[in-house]
């Protein structure tokens, strides 16, 4: 049963959209917050009543039968990517917050009709980019605008990982809006636009030869940043690899740590390793004849989804703005359209904001 907490005026009734994977993190998430409660489960899957009746909360098999249960104070969108505009929007109408995961939609004007919806009626959209919620990302964000590593030249990033087969048991995960470029990468560009800023060009390319589903499993591209810093990242759910955020952060103990890095940030007076921290420099004049050393700065581990839902409850009460927008969801959405379509086509693609 659900560990029972002392509640407070603050405390928010956060209903879930969704039981799946992150649906649960979420949960999880909601029963360590201590000013959030958990207040119901939504999810057509008659299995998920047990799931609710042990956190003793109702379960619904529509978000309709939820909102008229009784409406909640945030509503967290955790349903495959092809329902979250539609249950959003649901919530929208209904005058609710929503902390949307990740991408809002797989198609960009969708998802935009959503963001405009809400921000016309007012109703506050968080969107789930946990990482930046990373006290990892945010002194490594500090880092680079304090000019650790003096101004970025270039960045290197991998998102290298294998999932096993039963993954793909769940169908959707195989169909058009799935894919390692939807489901993982996204994540990686959205952190890359909050250290570098904003991307105005891409040239990719994907592959499914390895699985050979309707969606990839690998992509690379390379990215141009209104900076003038330039990237490049490769993806993939089909190689057995350390290099990803996954692995190396150490953010979700359902991966196995390793001590990589996965992104390399490369600046005019050094570089920085991320999630490690560590900092390479001159101790004196800077040329590759001198010697280079390295320090690694310390932050704390606290879990980023706590740390999202503490932030939800907030922007719900009104006394913070989303620190990931329904806009900023959209600009990183942007990115990985003109990702898609530049694989698709062979051409450079240039990205106009939203």
């Amino acid at each position: 049963m659900a560990v029972s907490r002392m509640k407070s005026k603050k405390t928010k009734r956060l209903a879930v959209v969704g039981a799946g994977l992150i649906g649960k993190r979420h949960i999880q998430a909601i029963s360590r917050v201590s000013h959030a409660e958990l207040s119901g489960l939504v999810d057509p899957e008659e299995s998920v009543a047990e799931l609710a009746a042990s956190h003793a909360v109702p379960w619904f098999q529509d978000i309709e039968g939820m909102l008229e249960a009784g409406l909640p104070d945030g509503v967290i969108i955790a349903s495959p990517n092809q329902l979250h505009v539609e249950h959003g929007m649901q919530c929208v109408r209904a005058n609710v917050p929503i902390l949307v995961e990740k991408p809002i939609d797989s198609d960009v004007q969708s998802a935009k009709r959503l963001v405009e919806e809400a921000e016309v009626a007012g109703v506050p959209v968080l969107v789930g980019h946990h990482r930046r919620h990373n006290p990892i990302v945010r002194e490594a964000k500090a880092k680079l605008d304090g000019g650790a590593i003096g101004s970025i030249v270039a960045v290197s990033a991998m998102c290298w990982l294998y999932k096993p087969d039963e993954y793909f048991d769940v169908e959707w995960r195989t169909r058009q809006g799935a894919g390692p470029v939807f489901i993982n990468l996204i994540h990686d560009i959205d952190l890359l636009r909050y250290f570098c800023g904003e991307i105005i060009s891409v040239q990719a390319f994907q592959s499914n030869r390895s699985r050979g589903f309707k969606v990839e499993d690998t992509a690379a591209i390379t990215m141009r940043f209104q900076s003038g810093a330039l990237a490049t990242i490769t993806v993939s759910d089909t190689i057995v690899a350390p290099w990803s955020w996954e692995l190396t952060s150490g953010e979700n103990s359902a991966y196995p740590k390793t001590a990589e890095a996965c992104y390399l940030v490369g600046g005019t007076q050094g570089s920085l390793e991320i999630p490690s921290g560590k900092i390479w420099a001159n101790s004196s004049k800077r040329s590759w004849f001198e010697p280079i050393q390295n320090h690694v700065y310390e932050v704390d581990g606290r879990d980023p989804l706590d740390l999202q839902i503490g932030h939800f409850c907030r922007v719900i009460a009104r006394e913070e703005e989303p620190l990931v927008s329904g806009r900023e969801g959209l600009r990183t959405l942007q990115v990985i359209e003109a990702i898609k379509k530049s694989s698709e086509s062979g051409m450079m693609m240039q990205i106009n904001g939203g």
